[in-house]
């Protein structure tokens, strides 16, 4: 019966694939594990999502590379570790770029098969030179740079100037007369602060953001100009939906890949007042609703174009969830009994589980629906799986660290990867059921946010089979075990 399978799979997936197939990568932001009803919780509801998760296969052990967003996107675009360089921390708003102009990316891969690739949606990779971005002219090493045809940005975050949209190479809707000037370290012009004007705020801040006011809500960093160019947030996810949906339109008798990055369900979380107040949980749950309703919108694009059969549609989050991320909306006073994390210790920023293991859903024909895995997945290998599944050669000497899982993402390898590695205060590696924590001197917990960072200066191991919510540190008592996967993450670290 498992033979047949896999024949079956074969002529399925040869059929299916014997036209380029699309691919859209759906990208959430600080989604958690159990922050969707095909996952689990009871206290929401996603049913764009489940419908796509019924459509095709559901991993329950698949990690983003970083507990938080910049290295997350790095190592996926780049096939490469981002804790390899010394530069991915959470960057700036005023950052250079990250990935500079001809450096292979997933982008280039796709482009090598003919393929047209945009990027909709948060980008957080820093853009321009040494000097970091021109906002004001022509911005360099952005993603047209890097194998990207089209790209309409959030240039970092929604919480971080400049407040603008970036449609390829330029601000849109910039006055030149009133021009853009952003600092991360002094306050310039005289642009209302958080700090020093609470009183023009309509959503105030828990910690941190108390610097410029934008639509209303305290920022990090300072700008002032580009009056013209700023974006209300409560129209941020139609806007970028609304530009993804135009790419598919657009590229409907092309091959095509979309990275749509979502803000989703990043703070500050403004929903649109289609959602806001639905869901009970606050402004967060309100936010889920809406990304749920992007995903929706993007499926019924590709139904109404007769594109459904021939792409692959790919949902995942670049990191573990948060409730309080710094502004006061509602989300941790109306929690009730729904867990973002399914349970799971830790969220963003830790070393525990919760940081990196991510909702992943693959759905292609080829993929058998309804099913669920227990692989072991990681989002490093998004570039050398697309090379596999268009038959291109990459550079592997830049992408070292990507392997083709194709036969794991459509349901054939039951396995997946030896081990994966996890990028947060410090390193984490899960080989099979179990996982080391490397010791790390910072703090152990984070009274902000309310999560546990998972550092510790003694080793950590860990039997995720027996012990999945991490509560039992075995590194004392399976000296083996430990041992095994030290060397093994030194290994790794000796690695260029």
């Amino acid at each position: 019966m498992k033979y047949r399978f896999l024949i079956l799979l074969l002529i399925l997936t040869t059929e299916s694939f014997a036209q380029k197939p699309n691919v859209i990568l759906i990208y959430a932001d600080d989604l958690g594990y159990g922050d969707l009803s095909c996952y689990g919780a009871k206290a929401i509801k996603t049913p764009n999502i489940d419908k796509l998760a019924k459509q095709g296969m559901k991993f329950n052990r698949a990690y983003s590379t970083s507990a938080t967003c910049t290295p997350s996107r790095y190592s996926l675009l780049t096939g490469r570790y981002a804790f390899r360089r010394n530069d991915t921390g959470i960057a700036p708003g005023n950052a250079s770029a990250l990935i500079k102009g001809g450096q292979q990316s997933v982008a280039s891969v796709f482009g090598k098969a003919g393929y047209q690739s945009a990027v909709v949606g948060k980008w957080h990779l820093g853009l321009g030179g040494a000097e970091g971005p021109n906002w004001n002219g022509k911005i360099t090493n952005g993603p047209l740079d890097i194998g990207f045809n089209y790209a309409f940005l959030i240039p970092a975050t929604g919480d971080r100037v400049p407040c603008v949209y970036v449609e390829n190479d330029r601000v849109i809707n910039l006055d030149p007369k009133d021009p853009i000037q952003v600092n991360y370290v002094n306050k310039i012009g005289n642009w209302p602060t958080g700090k020093e004007n609470p009183e023009l705020l309509r959503m105030k801040h828990s910690h941190g953001h108390d610097n410029t006011i934008i639509d209303g809500v305290g920022r990090i960093g300072y700008m002032t100009g580009g009056t013209s160019a700023l974006w209300k947030d409560e129209d941020i996810a139609q806007r970028i939906t609304d530009k993804a949906k135009e790419f598919i339109s657009k590229n409907s008798q092309n091959p095509f890949f979309l990275f749509f990055s979502t803000h989703d369900i990043h703070v500050p979380r403004v929903p649109n007042s289609r959602f806001l107040g639905k869901s009970g949980l606050g402004n967060r749950g309100d936010a889920i609703l809406q990304f749920d309703d992007s995903v929706g919108q993007l499926m019924k694009a590709l139904d109404s174009l007769q594109l459904s059969s021939n792409t692959m549609v790919i949902l995942t989050s670049d990191n573990g969830p948060v409730v309080d991320d710094g502004y006061h909306d509602g989300s941790k006073e109306n929690i009730g009994k729904h867990k973002p994390a399914a349970g799971l210790r830790g969220g963003k920023y830790s070393a525990f589980e919760a940081g990196t293991r991510v909702p992943f859903i693959v759905r292609h024909p080829s993929v058998k629906a309804d099913e669920t895995s227990s692989a072991l997945v990681s989002q490093i290998d998004f570039l050398a799986t697309m090379a596999g599944l268009t038959n291109q050669k990459y550079d592997v000497a830049s992408a070292s660290d990507s392997q083709n899982q194709l036969k794991t993402w459509l349901g054939s390898d039951s396995k997946g990867r030896a081990h994966v590695i996890e990028q947060s205060g410090t390193l984490s590696i899960v080989q099979g059921n179990w996982k080391y924590i490397k010791p790390n001197k910072g703090p152990a917990y984070n009274a902000n946010v309310e999560i546990e960072y998972g550092n510790d200066e003694a080793e950590q191991l860990y039997d995720l089979s027996r012990d999945p919510f991490e509560r039992y540190n075995l590194a004392a008592s399976v000296p083996a075990k430990l041992g095994e996967l030290k060397s093994l993450l030194q290994n790794e670290l000796l690695k260029k």
